[in-house]
Order: C-alpha cells, then sequence, then structure tokens
C-alpha cells in the first residue's frame, strides 16, 4: 500500500502465496437493455496481484465494468481476458474459482440460514473435503472475527457486520482477484482497518485487488494505482500520488483529494509538498521539515 496500516494483522496469520492473472480489458462497450450506454470502448490492463483503486462518479461505469470481468454481464462490444480466459464464453460459477466479487450491498450475496453455512458456501462449491471445508471456514471466521455469530443468521445482523459477513464468504474461496465494492461501508473505524489489513495480507500473498469505491481516503492509503472511470471511458490510469494533484481530471470526475492532502495543499505557498496522502507521511514531512529549520 502507499502507506503501511497502523494496525497491522498478527504475525500468526498467514496466507499461503498465489499467483494471479492479468486482466486485460479490449475495447470493452456495453449497453443496457434499456438503452443506457455504459462502457464506451474502454481498455486496461492489470497485471497480476496489482492493487488498484477504480474510482469515479456515480453512473460512471465502474461496477458494470467490474460485472464483466466476473462474467455477471457480457461485453456488447470487445471483451475481457481473465489470464487465457475469454469472460465472454466462460460459465459465471467457472470464472468464480479466479475473480471473487463483494458487493457494494452485502444484502444482494448473503443467503444462508447461518454465518458458517454462508462461509462454507464457496469452498464446498469448490469440490474441497468436509474436513477442508471446516477447516477453511473456522480459518476466516478467526480472520474476520466472526466466531461469536457463526451460527447467527446473517439477516438479523446489523449492517456492518453482513458486510464483514459478505467479504468473508468471498475471501473464503481464495479467488487470486478479489473485487471489492466499498467493502467499508457501514463498519467502524476499528472494523474498517481490520478488514483493509487483511485485503492487504491477501495482496501481500500474490492476490489481485480491485477496490471499487468513492472514499478517496482508503483510495490514498491503500492502492499504488488508480483508475478513473468517467462517462463509460477510462479519464485517468496512473499512479495515485500524482493524480490529487490533477486539478482538470478531478473536477470533471466530482474527485476530491483526502483531508489531509488538502491540508498540505494549501500549505504550499509556504514549501510544504501538495502531493502528502497520509496523516502519517503529513506528519513525518512536518517534523523533518521543523528537523532541517
Amino acid at each position: 500500500p502507499s502507506s503501511s496500516p497502523s494496525s497491522p494483522l498478527p504475525p500468526t496469520i498467514h496466507l499461503p502465496p498465489i499467483t494471479a492473472p492479468d486482466i486485460r480489458v479490449e475495447n470493452l462497450h456495453f449497453t443496457y437493455p434499456n438503452g443506457v450506454q455504459a462502457l464506451r470502448g474502454l481498455s486496461l490492463h492489470i497485471e497480476g496481484g496489482e492493487f488498484v483503486a477504480v474510482v469515479g462518479p456515480n453512473g460512471a461505469g465502474k461496477s458494470t465494468l467490474a460485472r464483466h470481468m466476473n462474467g455477471l454481464l457480457r461485453p456488447t462490444q470487445g471483451r475481457v481476458m481473465v489470464g487465457s480466459l475469454d469472460a465472454r464464453a466462460e460459465p459465471v460459477h467457472h470464472l468464480a474459482r479466479y475473480v471473487g466479487y463483494a458487493f457494494q450491498n452485502p444484502d444482494h450475496q448473503l443467503f444462508a440460514p447461518t454465518v458458517e453455512e454462508e462461509i462454507a458456501f464457496a469452498p464446498r462449491n469448490l469440490g474441497m473435503s468436509p474436513p477442508d471445508v471446516a477447516a477453511r471456514v473456522k480459518e476466516t471466521l478467526d480472520l474476520f472475527g466472526l466466531q461469536d455469530v457463526a451460527r447467527v443468521p446473517p439477516a438479523v445482523l446489523g449492517f456492518g457486520l453482513r458486510r464483514k459477513v459478505a467479504l468473508a464468504a468471498v475471501v473464503a474461496a481464495r479467488p487470486p482477484v478479489l473485487i471489492l465494492d466499498e467493502p467499508t461501508t457501514g463498519l467502524d473505524a476499528l472494523s474498517a482497518r481490520e478488514v483493509m489489513a487483511l485485503v492487504a495480507a491477501l495482496h501481500r500473498a500474490g492476490h489481485t485487488i480491485l477496490l471499487i469505491t468513492h472514499d478517496m481516503r482508503l483510495v490514498a492509503e491503500w492502492a499504488p494505482r488508480t483508475i478513473v472511470i468517467h462517462e463509460g471511458q477510462v479519464l485517468y490510469d496512473g499512479p495515485t500520488r500524482p493524480l490529487f494533484q490533477e486539478e482538470e481530471i478531478l473536477h470533471t470526475a466530482h474527485l476530491t483529494p483526502p483531508p489531509i492532502t488538502r491540508l498540505a495543499q494549501s500549505l504550499a505557498r509556504f514549501g510544504f509538498p501538495p502531493d502528502v496522502l497520509t496523516v502519517e507521511e503529513f506528519v513525518h514531512t512536518f517534523v523533518q521539515g521543523e528537523k532541517v529549520r
């Protein structure tokens, strides 16, 4: 990530290394049945193991793009390649082995009678043996701190816990590519940090992370690369740090730099670097400046 999390996962947690496929999006067009043209010749390449934020205004095409990667939508024109697999031709259940998708609204994917059954569903569908499924469920419950609600119906949990259960159910399958749509919405600050620390651990193990979010602080803290989608096309694709200095792009896509970056920019006339991304960077830069003086 752009900066180290302040509360990293305990060193006892081990996530086995994995090799993620590249994703290539080639001249992708998509028009919904109602005539709305959501994607307009969009192309991009995400290398296996990258951590990429996908941002842009509502209706820009972010979720539409992501749903082509796991086969939930099929292109009007163009294609999406997941490694050597053409997503146009692959069944959704086959692509799910490679691309996991945690929806913005957890209620769109929760259906099992208990939390542990929810988490067991994907490993069981992958053909894991009953002992291995049980071990994976226990491991995932521990990773997400959900042991106390293992036998509780997800539907009776608060939104924040339902969000964690939905994420856990996707992570339990260990897909090489993880698409996370607003993964921290509804979580308190501690739970959000725990979830993102786990996401960072998955990334370190080799998983590709696609983070779809409106939270620019999350983008600044975690994603080295950001893709800005606007009106179904790529408006920006590059390092996150310089993005927040691109006033025209930010204005067009209705994006606002994180508060700490805006503070640094307001101090630029005094010689303070305007491209600070995190509070930790700000403090370090300020302290170093004081030492120089």
